[in-house]
C-alpha cells in the first residue's frame, strides 16, 4: 500500500498499541490526541518503542466542533510530558479547497482558527508551543497563502508590523532586525524587550510620535526622555496613557494581536515589516 504509518483514532488496550510499534514494516503508529484520557498513559505503561510512536489532534470540518484552546493545551499536555512527536491542523482559507470529508467549512483543530488566515493559525500554533508539526488540512493552499508562508520562521513568532511613522536608522534596526524576548518579571500592561536599551546605551532616542493613549498592539520605543529606560522596546497588552515621553512606532497587524495573550515569559520573538495599510496613526 506504500503506507508510512496507521492512525489509530479509538485504540485498544494499551498493550496493542505498544506491541505495534514494534512491527517489522518500521510503520508509525498514531494516536489520537484530541481526548483527555489516559489512553497515551496507558500505552506508555506498557513501554512501547516511543521513537514509532506519534500523538496526532483531529480536524473538524463541522463549524463549531473544533477544540477549545484551553482543552486543546490539556490533551496536547498529556503527549508533550513524554516527548512524544505530536500534530496539529490548520487550515486554509483558499476557497477552492476540498478535504477528506464533503463538509467545506475549513478543517482546523481548534475552533478559533476556523475564520483566520492561514499564516496567523500557524503563527499562534508556534506561539502555543503545544506540538512540533503543524498539518494543514485541505487541499490547496492558495499561491498567496504559500507566499506569506515561504520567510516564516517556524522557530519562533514573528509579528507583522507596520510602521506608523518614517523611523531613524537605529529605531528601525531595534524593531526590524533584533532578535526580542518577553522579559521573565511580566506584568499586565505590556511586553517588555530589554536588551535594546543596553545595546544602543548612550544613542539620543528623540521623542517623534507619542499619541495621549496607547492601545493595544502598538509598539514602543522609550525616547531618551525616559532616562535609562531610553531605546527599551514594548508591545501593549492594553490600552494605556502616554507619559509623552513614549514613541509609538509600529502596531501590529490587526489579527495577529491576540497572539500577544499567550506569549510567555523569556519566551523570542521577531517583528516582520509590512508595508500594506493595515492600521493608522
Amino acid at each position: 500500500m506504500g503506507a508510512d504509518g496507521l492512525r489509530l483514532d479509538a485504540g485498544f488496550s494499551g498493550n496493542e498499541e505498544a506491541l505495534m510499534t514494534y512491527n517489522p514494516y518500521h510503520l508509525k503508529i498514531e494516536i489520537n490526541m484530541s481526548n483527555d484520557v489516559h489512553t497515551i498513559d496507558t500505552i506508555m505503561d506498557y513501554q512501547p518503542n516511543q521513537y514509532q510512536l506519534l500523538g496526532c489532534h483531529n480536524f473538524y470540518p463541522h463549524r463549531y466542533s473544533g477544540l477549545s484552546l484551553e482543552y486543546f493545551i490539556q490533551c496536547s499536555q498529556r503527549f508533550k510530558k513524554y516527548g512524544l512527536r505530536t500534530a496539529a491542523f490548520v487550515t486554509s482559507q483558499n476557497k477552492k479547497t476540498f478535504g477528506s470529508w464533503p463538509v467545506t467549512n475549513g478543517l482546523p483543530t481548534l475552533e478559533m482558527h476556523r475564520e483566520l488566515s492561514l499564516i496567523t493559525q500557524i503563527k499562534h500554533m508556534i506561539t502555543l508551543n503545544m506540538v512540533d508539526d503543524i498539518i494543514i488540512s485541505n487541499c490547496y493552499p492558495s499561491a498567496q497563502e504559500l507566499a506569506e508562508l515561504k520567510d516564516l520562521d517556524c522557530q519562533l513568532v514573528t509579528f507583522d508590523v507596520q510602521s506608523l511613522i518614517e523611523l531613524p536608522k537605529i529605531e528601525k534596526k531595534i524593531l526590524f532586525e533584533e532578535l526580542h524576548f518577553h522579559r521573565g518579571d511580566i506584568n499586565e500592561y505590556m511586553i517588555r524587550s530589554t536588551q535594546s536599551r543596553v545595546k544602543y546605551k548612550g544613542y539620543h532616542f528623540d521623542v517623534l510620535h507619542t499619541p495621549e493613549i496607547i492601545h493595544k498592539g502598538d509598539i514602543v520605543i522609550e525616547s531618551s526622555e525616559y532616562g535609562h529606560y531610553a531605546g527599551e522596546l514594548q508591545i501593549a497588552l492594553k490600552d494605556m496613557k502616554n507619559s509623552g515621553m513614549s514613541n509609538v512606532v509600529g502596531r501590529i497587524k490587526d489579527e495577529e494581536i491576540m497572539i500577544l495573550d499567550y506569549i510567555k515569559p523569556w519566551q523570542k520573538f521577531r517583528l516582520r515589516e509590512i508595508k500594506e495599510s493595515t492600521c493608522c496613526i
